[in-house]
């Protein structure tokens, strides 16, 4: 049996640039610069420019000998004094944003996707910065949180705490994100920024920020499970979204990585689906389970589960078609069984919004969390301390202004099982 679970704690990591990394780790297009006046980032004669004139900022991309200015006629006015002024490379947008006592908020973007190929590996390597503070960029709002396990399906720890994977936000939504890891102590509720993971694609070159990513320890190696949410555009036809999956036997946990990767089938026979995303990992002794989610269409999703002897011989075992706004699957043993845990989100029919659902693995609902449902669509991350838990969520609350819009959120949210007092 699970407790009844209230809020116990927030946190907020804000980082334009990752604190001491440099501008010669960047191995994929997240990137970030900081100044008291205009900063810039330049590859060959390509140079991205945030400028500073004292009343407003304002970008300027040249490329191919081509300057152009890109300004926002109503936010490139800050509102009162500037601290820092900030250049934000994520994914093929640039951003340029001021801070404000300690919170950025986003001047300009452009995006630069017919202009530049920032993925491109030659092109970052060249990648350079003469601003004051240079380096990785790291990140506005968490989400898409989840436990790094090992194969077995307990929590990974690294010396006492917890280390977890988080969706970096960017200032935008899919395809200025990326993964990130983080480390936990459980009972001062403190996170430490690890590491961050970037993907190669088996069908395109080039680096990408995917995320929604499960991080996995499998005897002296790790597995990597991610979502292809680095350059989804909805617009596109045939956009879709898949799972790939790496392998690696470094030190995923400093750092920064760009991983290769190979496409992780995951069984979707029976069902009419457009994208899967979402992988959860656990080996048991009947082999693996698989947890995902699968979207009929975009945005209408639910989870499914696959098994088999091998993640390359995986079979659809069971799917939750009764959902229309459900994600965020999760294995996790309670009482000596496994269970699969997920998150209805307000979009969800009526008598399925805003809850933690709890399925058996045949995916029939045997009960829910209870707990309070921060906004957005909260992962049900719980992580066993000894004879209790916290529940680690993340809400919608967003960071940086109008021009980012969807996509900055979130606040991680923490939260403990309910204090039972006696008479």
């Amino acid at each position: 049996m699970l407790p009844r679970f209230v809020e116990a704690g927030r946190s907020r990591p804000v980082d334009l640039v990752v604190p001491g990394s440099s501008i010669d780790e960047v191995v994929a297009p997240y990137a970030a610069a900081t100044g008291p006046g205009t900063v810039a980032l330049e590859s060959g004669e390509d140079r991205l420019v945030a400028r500073y004139d004292g009343d407003a900022v304002w970008l300027e991309v040249t490329t191919r000998g081509r300057t152009t200015e890109h300004r926002s006629r109503r936010h490139a006015r800050p509102d009162g004094p500037v601290d820092a002024v900030g250049l934000a490379l994520t994914g093929t947008h640039v951003t340029a944003l001021t801070r404000h006592g300690g919170a950025w908020v986003a001047r300009a973007r452009v995006d630069l996707q017919h202009r530049i190929d920032t993925r491109d590996e030659a092109w970052l390597t060249r990648l350079t910065s003469d601003a004051p503070v240079a380096g990785r960029f790291g990140q506005l709002g968490l989400r898409d949180i989840r436990v790094a396990s090992n194969a077995d399906g307990t929590p990974y720890r690294l010396e006492g705490r917890v280390v977890l994977t988080a969706t970096s936000a960017g200032p935008g939504f899919f395809d200025t994100a990326h993964t990130s890891v983080w480390a936990l102590d459980p009972a001062t509720l403190d996170l430490e920024h690890l590491s961050d993971l970037f993907f190669r694609r088996p069908d395109a070159p080039g680096a990408y920020g995917d995320h929604a990513t499960h991080l996995v320890r499998d005897g002296d190696g790790w597995l990597v499970a991610t979502s292809t949410w680095g350059d989804f555009d909805r617009r596109r036809p045939g956009a879709s979204v898949g799972v790939n999956l790496a392998e690696a036997t470094a030190d995923l946990l400093t750092g920064r990585h760009l991983l290769d990767t190979r496409a992780l089938s995951l069984p979707t026979e029976g069902l009419r689906s457009v994208g899967v995303w979402d992988p959860h990992l656990v080996r048991t002794d009947d082999g693996w389970l698989v947890g995902f989610v699968s979207a009929p269409a975009f945005f209408t999703f639910h989870p499914a589960l696959a098994s088999g002897p091998s993640l390359d011989t995986l079979t659809l075992r069971s799917a939750a078609t009764d959902r229309i706004a459900t994600e965020g699957t999760t294995l996790l043993r309670i009482g000596g069984d496994w269970r699969v845990l997920a998150s209805d989100g307000p979009d969800s029919r009526r008598r399925q919004r805003r809850r933690y659902p709890i399925f058996d693995l045949d995916l029939r609902e045997t009960g829910t969390v209870a707990a309070p449902y921060p906004t957005n669509i909260p992962w049900p991350t719980l992580l066993p301390e000894g004879d209790s838990w916290l529940l680690v969520a993340f809400d919608g609350t967003r960071h940086g202004g109008p021009i980012p819009g969807y996509g900055t959120h979130g606040d991680v949210v923490f939260l403990r099982p309910e204090a039972r007092t006696t008479v």
